[in-house]
């Protein structure tokens, strides 16, 4: 079962995912819920509600171009009805070569798995000192 829900989540991201490369943000509003919060490092806020996410996403609609993309090291850990999905993402297109890390956290509500938080952020290690 758990490989079931496993297989579920990450169809549903790179689904999504594969819309949003061709400038159709739908895919994830489609499986976000009405109550979704969302980070955003373009953000200087969390934005709060299904309404506000798409508003968002309808000022970028049509101009994201992705031609070549991976999820890497994708994980989700179930609890119940919420799942928790972590991966890196690196595509390359309209925007040079990006590389991000998500966490969506999805929820199970009767019958289907929604985006109840998103967070993306650049990958930016942090270098130790030289000692």
């Amino acid at each position: 079962m758990e490989n079931d829900i496993t297989g579920v989540i990450l169809e549903l991201e790179r689904d999504a995912l594969k819309r949003w490369g061709s400038g159709d943000p739908d895919g994830f509003l489609e499986i976000s819920a009405t109550g979704v919060s969302y980070f955003d490092p373009m953000q200087a806020t969390r934005l709060d509600g299904l309404d506000r996410l798409s508003a968002l996403y309808d000022t970028i609609r049509g101009k994201i171009k992705i031609d070549s993309s991976e999820i890497v090291n994708p994980r989700v850990q179930i609890a119940g009805d919420a799942a928790v999905l972590t991966y890196q993402f690196i595509s390359r297109g309209s925007e040079g070569t990006m590389r991000w890390n998500s966490t969506a956290v999805y929820q199970r509500d009767a019958g289907r798995w929604r985006i109840i938080h998103s967070h993306w952020s650049f990958v930016q290690p942090v270098l130790a000192p030289k000692t």
